[in-house]
């Protein structure tokens, strides 16, 4: 394998875990998905068999569905890395998967801090009202 195989490689690696992690993300987390995710909770705690738990589990799970996702992904794109058989495929679960959970939590670090700033803002917003006001009554 030259340097310009594995330099596509990684940029590969890199474009085919966005995906992962924007359909990951979307079923864990956002609101779209809320009444689903919310079934899956429940038949995941109240579920009378193991099987049916962890089935229901995994669509509640951002880390546990990735690997499926992935493997989804891996079916369509045939992506293999490093290797040309079996080991490729079983190396691009892995560094798919990370880089896919990397993505999403830097997304979800993103997101916390922007919501942090929101609330700073409307907390600096009330101040200033009250001030406002304040002044306008005495």
């Amino acid at each position: 394998m030259t340097s310009g195989e594995l330099g596509l490689q990684v940029v590969e690696l890199l474009l085919i875990a966005i995906p992962i992690a924007a359909i990951v993300w979307t079923v864990t987390h956002e609101e779209v998905f809320r009444e689903p995710r919310e079934f899956c909770q429940r038949c995941s705690e109240r579920a009378p068999h193991l099987i049916v738990r962890k089935f229901f589990y995994l669509f509640t799970c951002e880390y546990c569905f990735s690997h499926y996702v992935t493997i989804c992904f891996l079916f369509i794109t045939r992506y293999k890395l490093i290797y040309n058989d079996w080991r490729g495929y079983l190396m691009s679960l892995f560094a798919l998967v990370w880089v896919a959970n990397m993505y999403m939590s830097l997304f979800g670090r993103i997101r916390l801090d922007i919501k942090r700033e929101r609330v700073e803002i409307k907390h600096v917003e009330h101040k200033v009202r009250e001030k406002t006001e304040g002044k306008r009554a005495a």
